[in-house]
C-alpha cells in the first residue's frame, strides 16, 4: 500500500513525522521547494507542546511519479478542482482521497473522482508553520485525534487501512453521523478560528476576553441553531458533547455556556487559526468554506447567522487591505 499527504504543511508535516516514528510508510508532499529541501535534509522538526526531529520522506509535487492507494488532501479547497483532477491521475483505480479540508468538501470531491474513491477526516488539534522543516504542534499532546468518515452510507473499503495509518498519530474513531462529525469542526472553526483571525490573536485569547468571547458564543449559538433547524446532530468532540456544554436557552443556560467556554478550548489555547496565518502571509483565507458555509446553511434552513456573517465580512476586509487583524474589529460585531 502506497500512501502520500498532499500540501503537506503544518498538520501534513506533523501527522507524517507521527506516521513514520510509528514505522508507517507515507510521502509528504508539498509545492514548497524551500520545505521540501528542508525535509530532505534535516528530517521533520516538531516543536511546541512536543518535540522531536523524524526523517520523512519528502518529495515536490513535480516529483510525483507513484500512483497512491491513500491520498492525505491537506490543500486549500479554493483550488480543489484543479488539485484534485490533478491528483486524478496518482490515485489507484481503488484508491481513496481523504480531505481534512474544512467545511463540507466531500460533495465537490466525489464529482471529480466519484463518491466511492471519497472519505473525509476532521482533525482535533492544530499546528503552526515556524518555517522550512519546522511545524509546531499547538494543541496537547493528549488531543491528537481524528474523525473518520463519508457523507455516503456506503462502507468504503479503505476506511481500515486509512485509521490504521492515523492511530499511529492518536486515536481514529470513525464515524457513523460523519456530517455531525463535520459540523463539530465547522462549529469549532466558524467560532474559535474565525475570531482568531478577525482579532489576530490565538484560540485561548480570543476566549479569555469577554467582549469577544460574547462574539464567540453568539457564532456557537447560530451553527448550533442551524443544525437543529437543518436536522443534523452535532457528534460529541473527543467525549464532550458540546451542545449539551454550549447550548442556552435561558439566562443561567447562557451564562453557564460563557463561563465554560475557555475551559472547553483550554487543550487548544495555543493555537492560531490557519486563516490568520493566511492573513498574515497575504494569503486569500478559507473563509467562505467555514463560516460561509454556516451562513449559506442558515439562508437555506431559514436561521439568520448575523454574526457569521460578519466574520465573513471583516475577513475579507482583511485580504483586501481596508482591515486588519485585531480587537478594534470587535466594533464590527453587533451586540
Amino acid at each position: 500500500m502506497r500512501a502520500a499527504i498532499y500540501g503537506a504543511g503544518s498538520l501534513g508535516t506533523i501527522l507524517g513525522a507521527y506516521i513514520t516514528r510509528g514505522g508507517g510508510s507515507i510521502d509528504l508532499i508539498n509545492h514548497n521547494k524551500a520545505h521540501v529541501e528542508a525535509l530532505k535534509a534535516k528530517g521533520a522538526h516538531v516543536s511546541g507542546t512536543v518535540d522531536f526531529v523524524q526523517k520523512v520522506n519528502a518529495l515536490t509535487d513535480s516529483e510525483m511519479s507513484e500512483v497512491y492507494d491513500i491520498i492525505f488532501l491537506m490543500t486549500k479547497q479554493q483550488k480543489n478542482p484543479e488539485v484534485v483532477t490533478f491528483l486524478k491521475d496518482y490515485l489507484a483505480e481503488d484508491g481513496v482521497i481523504v480531505t481534512f479540508q474544512n467545511g463540507l468538501p466531500e460533495i465537490g470531491i466525489a464529482e471529480i473522482v466519484g463518491e466511492d474513491r471519497v472519505l473525509g477526516c476532521t482533525v482535533a488539534w492544530g499546528a503552526t508553520m515556524k518555517g522550512p522543516g519546522e511545524c509546531e504542534l499547538t494543541s496537547s499532546a493528549d488531543a491528537l485525534t481524528f474523525g473518520l468518515g463519508s457523507l455516503s452510507a456506503k462502507p468504503n473499503p479503505k476506511t481500515a487501512q486509512v485509521k490504521a495509518l492515523l492511530d499511529l498519530m492518536g486515536e481514529a474513531s470513525i464515524e457513523e453521523n460523519f456530517i455531525g462529525t463535520r459540523w463539530s469542526k465547522l462549529l469549532i472553526n466558524a467560532s474559535f478560528s474565525g475570531m482568531s483571525a478577525v482579532l489576530g490573536t490565538t484560540f485561548g485569547e480570543a476566549a479569555g476576553n469577554k467582549a469577544s468571547r460574547k462574539i464567540v458564543q453568539a457564532i456557537i449559538k447560530e451553527c448550533i441553531d442551524v443544525c437543529s433547524k437543518a436536522g443534523i446532530r452535532i457528534e460529541p468532540v473527543q467525549g464532550k458533547d458540546i451542545v449539551k456544554l454550549l447550548d442556552y436557552g435561558n439566562p443561567v443556560k447562557k451564562a453557564f455556556s460563557f463561563m465554560i467556554i475557555p475551559i472547553a478550548i483550554r487543550k487548544h489555547a495555543l493555537l492560531k487559526a490557519s486563516m490568520l496565518q493566511d492573513l498574515e502571509n497575504g494569503k486569500l483565507t478559507e473563509v467562505d468554506s467555514i463560516n460561509g458555509s454556516v451562513c449559506a446553511y442558515g439562508r437555506k434552513v431559514g436561521v439568520p447567522t448575523p454574526m457569521n456573517d460578519a466574520v465573513v465580512e471583516v475577513i475579507h476586509k482583511c485580504e483586501s487591505g481596508e482591515l486588519k487583524p485585531g480587537y478594534d474589529n470587535l466594533k464590527y460585531f453587533s451586540k
